[in-house]
């Protein structure tokens, strides 16, 4: 077999998702990243609230726009609309980081996935939909028992 052939073939997809991508001001984004080796870090209320400042941050210096997300033991949904010239690559990177810094270590597994909402689309029904998923998981009886969530619309 071709070698290039082999290492494209055997190459993390993480890395062939990346290509392509496209980040465009304006347009609402639903983000979801895992942390390393699934580890329930926000299980712990103040790493949880540390990552929720954190977003707030990326509003707040112009970066994004959060329209919902729920921050769950071992991952993040973040709903935001791209209000910057960076890309969505560089504005997820920067939470990923600044969060991992303040907590005081690497929580974060590489890369993440994004959906870009298409002209028209209701976000408020992904919003629906990512405030529900403590309801889904069963961590709690109702939406809001859960106290890592927020949506604009709310």
């Amino acid at each position: 077999m071709n070698q290039n052939l082999n290492v494209m073939i055997n190459a993390p997809s993480s890395h062939r998702l990346r290509r392509g991508r496209v980040s465009e001001p304006g347009r609402a984004y639903l983000v979801t990243t895992v942390t390393r080796t699934r580890e329930p870090v926000f299980e712990n209320l103040w790493s949880a609230r540390t990552l929720i400042g954190v977003l707030m941050e990326a509003d707040r210096v112009g970066m994004s726009r959060t329209l919902a997300f729920v921050v769950m033991p071992d991952h993040l949904h973040w709903l935001l609309r791209l209000d910057t010239a960076a890309t969505l690559s560089q504005v997820v990177q920067r939470v990923k980081s600044v969060s991992a810094h303040r907590i005081g270590r690497a929580i974060w597994q590489s890369g993440f996935h994004d959906r870009g909402a298409r002209e028209g689309e209701d976000v408020r029904d992904q919003a629906r939909y990512i405030v529900a998923n403590p309801l889904r998981a069963g961590l709690v009886e109702r939406v809001g028992d859960y106290p890592h969530w927020d949506a604009i619309w709310i």
